[in-house]
């Protein structure tokens, strides 16, 4: 990995944006922390990214802070309050909106992850007709994994209902969750993967390396969450017909 940064600036405008713009979707729709932890959570928030493949299908949430008052992010306020639902009418019309801004977001990032790309040099090395047939072969698994996921969990399972209170009966098994675990994280890596090597960019394989940790982390950040979620569902009482 350290031969990648001979190829990359660092400090370049459009490489320092394309981080942010990875960093900044978890924080946005789910990372939670006390204001204490701020400085000391810097390099985590560089970790995390993306529309979370389902809150109820990933879940891991690393441990939140026990300090002075919790910074609420979108959907972590939205379950505490539901102050979206009641502003949209319904949690379904709010998880429309909070899922069509995290897809604009992501956008955005691949937007900056191109760019970063173009603005740097390429490696010849990897300039070459097997690697680009590489590049393709990620590019279409990773597709398959992504659009299968959505498919498998609908929008509101994709983009955070969970939180919403839009609670699936039961955990979704079927392709390509049994197969793989966080499937539209991984698929979402393999992308950005072959999109780097049919570019020859060491600066896309770093950037891919970046969004893979951030994925790491916000699988982190979500299972302790939404196994909470589920928890008290199982928990009520079941009403009789």
């Amino acid at each position: 990995m350290t031969w990648l940064l001979g190829y990359v600036d660092p400090l370049d405008s459009s490489f320092v944006a394309a981080v942010l713009a990875i960093a900044f979707n978890p924080l946005y729709w789910n990372v939670r922390m006390g204001s204490c932890y701020l400085a000391q959570a810097g390099l985590e928030l560089l970790a995390s990214s993306d529309p979370p493949a389902s809150a109820s299908q990933s879940a891991k949430i690393t441990y939140v802070s026990h300090y002075a008052g919790p910074l609420l992010t979108v959907a972590r306020w939205e379950h505490r309050t539901r102050k979206l639902s009641r502003a949209f009418g319904s949690p379904h019309l709010a998880c429309y909106a909070l899922g069509g801004s995290i897809l604009l977001l992501n956008l955005l990032r691949s937007h900056c992850f191109s760019q970063a790309m173009l603005r740097q040099p390429s490696v010849e090395g990897l300039d070459q007709p097997a690697a680009y047939s590489l590049g393709l072969v990620l590019l279409g698994v990773g597709s398959v994994f992504v659009l299968s996921s959505f498919f498998a969990l609908g929008f509101t399972g994709t983009f955070l209902g969970d939180y919403f209170g839009i609670l699936k009966e039961a955990r979704v098994t079927t392709f390509p969750f049994n197969i793989l675990d966080n499937p539209m994280y991984w698929g979402s890596t393999a992308n950005y993967l072959g999109w780097a090597i049919m570019h020859a960019s060491p600066t896309g394989l770093l950037l891919t390396a970046v969004v893979a940790l951030t994925y790491v982390v916000a699988v982190l950040y979500e299972e302790p969450f939404t196994t909470e979620i589920y928890r008290q569902k199982a928990s009520r009482p079941r009403r009789r017909s």
